[in-house]
């Protein structure tokens, strides 16, 4: 991370966040610290490996790596 004022560093941060909010997070009711605690999990395991990401060519991860191992093989 850059220094004070350097925005562009916070950029895919905020947008993890703002995907988390507008996809996964108002489909639940948190009540607990536990609830709050597996929706972020079960949201991050679901970006981490399933979600279509733009920058993969909307492809998820998993299928991004599995392209690239086709093409190694």
């Amino acid at each position: 991370m850059s220094g004070k004022g350097e925005c562009w560093d916070n950029a895919p941060t905020e947008r993890f966040f703002r995907s988390f909010k507008h996809e996964h997070m108002h489909y639940y009711r948190l009540k607990t610290k536990k609830d709050a605690e597996r929706c972020i999990l079960d949201y991050l395991a679901y970006y981490n490996s399933k979600r279509p990401h733009t920058t993969l060519g909307y492809l998820s991860p998993m299928e991004f790596e599995q392209q690239i191992l086709r093409k190694v093989a």
